[in-house]
């Protein structure tokens, strides 16, 4: 009895001993799978990010040169963000391409006898754009605001009837934001004007207020010259000195460039002029004394790339610009009516309008 029992009980126990085994088994097998999965899930991280710095370099460095023409001239157009292109090009190469895009000035003095203020007003428009600057808003003589909606860029002009009521204000020590500077001056419309130092807010330049020099800034490296109005209320462009300028009339002027538009003749502009693209804001005046305050968004800001000084041209060009000059552009690109920001200022590492040293006015 005693013997049949445990040849009974021996047989469960070998059978444990199986089933341990291949337990064992599956577990190894489990666990080499699992190693294997581990190690293709980590080769494929692996292999992606090689093809991301493959990708990468083959962008910045490879035989296609329009990415590094883009990249230098956007990132050198910018007041924060130059040493980009020094990280990543020589200063070899970044000299070869800014010989590549470059602004020839048609000319450096804004001849001030060709603008004779004249009442246009008409029923018949030679073109869309000759409608929506000739043709007023009802009720609203002063000025009309203009959407600009184009392929790659959209933003907004404003045509100023009456240029007398243009005029240059400063803001508080240490730079306001736009919105700011024209609720305390009651602005009709307001945009950005000079230029001026990261981290300081001083002015890029000479400004003139009231026929006389108002403060002097850091070194202009934007072309261009003194931008502003004289006691006619004609817009002046000139390389001239301050002291000279006031001598002609200037009576407001901020200094910045480059000259876009001089006596009907513009610019000569290879590749993207050097600039990039970017929000910009640029001044204009008409042959019949209607000034343009235009002001583009960009770096994405309501689907906006931004715009070239190619481009910003071409865009004066069609409504009719006789003189013309480009002005602090990127994040400080702001336009303010009644009070109310109308545009999307957006830098590359900020949203929001900044801070600015003075701002050209509608009151």
């Amino acid at each position: 009895m005693s013997t049949k029992k445990k040849k009974k009980d021996e047989k469960p126990i070998e059978e444990k001993k199986e089933s341990t085994s291949k337990i064992e088994e599956k577990e190894k097998k489990e666990k080499k799978k699992k190693k294997k999965r581990k190690l293709s899930i980590f080769t494929i991280i692996c292999a992606f990010f090689d093809l991301c710095v493959i990708a990468f370099f083959f962008v910045v460095y490879g035989p296609v040169p329009s990415f590094k023409n883009w990249f230098i001239t956007t990132a050198l157009a910018t007041g924060r963000h130059q040493y980009f292109a020094n990280v990543l090009y020589s200063e070899r190469e970044i000299e070869e391409i800014l010989k590549q895009n470059t602004v020839i000035e048609a000319d450096n003095e804004s001849n001030l006898d060709d603008i004779v203020f004249t009442d246009n007003r008409t029923d018949t428009y030679d073109s869309i754009y000759e409608e929506q600057i000739l043709k007023r808003e009802e009720g609203n003589d002063l000025y009309k605001v203009i959407e600009i909606d184009e392929k790659d860029y959209n933003g907004y002009l404003v045509a100023i009837y009456d240029p007398s009521r243009i005029t240059l204000v400063s803001a508080k020590y240490g730079g306001q934001y736009l919105v700011n500077i024209a609720k305390d001056n009651k602005a009709k419309v307001a945009i950005n004007a000079s230029g001026f130092g990261i981290g300081n807010g001083i002015p890029t330049g000479t400004v003139i207020k009231n026929g006389k020099v108002a403060s002097v800034g850091g070194r202009n490296r934007h072309g261009g010259g003194l931008i502003g109005f004289t006691k006619d209320n004609k817009l002046m462009l000139t390389t001239k000195s301050a002291k000279e300028a006031i001598k002609d009339g200037m009576k407001n002027a901020v200094t910045f460039g480059p000259f876009l538009i001089v006596n009907g003749k513009s610019a000569k502009v290879t590749g993207n002029g050097g600039w990039g693209y970017a929000n910009r804001t640029a001044i204009a005046q008409r042959k019949d004394g209607i000034v343009l305050f235009l002001v583009i968004d960009g770096r994405g800001a309501n689907g906006s790339d931004g715009i070239s000084i190619a481009q910003m041209i071409k865009l004066l060009e069609k409504y009719k610009a006789y003189n013309a000059a480009n002005l602090d552009g990127g994040g400080s690109s702001t336009l303010v009516i009644n009070n109310k920001l109308i545009n999307n200022p957006r830098g590359y590492s900020y949203t929001g309008a900044r801070k600015i040293p003075n701002a050209w006015m509608v009151k």
